[in-house]
């Protein structure tokens, strides 16, 4: 039990710090690396900037992996703690078929969240 009490700790520790990088990664961003409209608003001109020697598309791509590792680290925490989720839910919805739908309800919603993006046409102008 003290090993899993362990785990539980290390993975939920980890989940912080990924998620302060997910915050410090998106504030530079949208406030440090400013985007060629807003650098051309502040400074007059597009510039290109850099932040430890990556511009800001670099910058993107280490916070999408920070976003598949926080999600990685999430399933993880979920594994971990998956009897009591299954007490507190059923606790919760003691109806069975309504539990059933809800959480049917629930996991589509996550996947529409996470592929929204390839789903719906981006509008040009």
């Amino acid at each position: 039990m003290k090993s899993k009490a362990n785990t539980n700790f290390m993975v939920d520790a980890l989940m912080f710090l990924v998620m302060m990088a997910l915050v410090g990664t998106g504030y530079v961003r949208k406030y440090v690396l400013l985007s060629g409209s807003a650098s051309k608003a502040t400074y007059g001109y597009k510039v290109n900037m850099t932040l430890l020697g990556w511009n800001r598309d670099e910058w993107s791509i280490i916070h999408l992996y920070l976003g598949y590792f926080i999600l990685a680290l999430l399933v993880l925490h979920i594994i971990l703690h998956w009897k009591q989720i299954k007490i507190m839910y059923k606790n919760l919805i003691s109806q069975n078929s309504l539990r059933l739908f809800l959480m049917f309800i629930f996991i589509l919603l996550g996947i529409f969240l996470a592929l929204f993006p390839f789903i719906i046409t981006p509008m040009t102008y």
